[in-house]
């Protein structure tokens, strides 16, 4: 994916990641959890690799993780 905002999506993916491990998920536990597939997620939460989410994925995750979705998109 080309962005200019790659860094934003990295981040985004290492909070996902931090808040999955916290509530105890594997990544196919959560894959399962948010309907999505361990390859996505995986993709997602992945430092090598940018990927976007859409909104609708980005509510269910923070859903499934009890955060605010603006809690996975602020900056420290």
């Amino acid at each position: 994916m080309e962005t200019e905002f790659a860094e934003k999506y990295i981040t985004l993916g290492l909070k996902i990641a931090y808040y999955r491990k916290k509530a105890g998920y594997t990544q196919e536990m959560f894959a399962e959890l948010i309907d999505r597939s361990v390859s996505f997620v995986g993709q997602v939460e992945g430092t090598g690799t940018v990927r976007g989410v859409s909104l609708e994925t980005l509510f269910k995750i923070a859903q499934v993780l009890k955060v605010s979705p603006s809690k996975l998109l602020e900056e420290d």
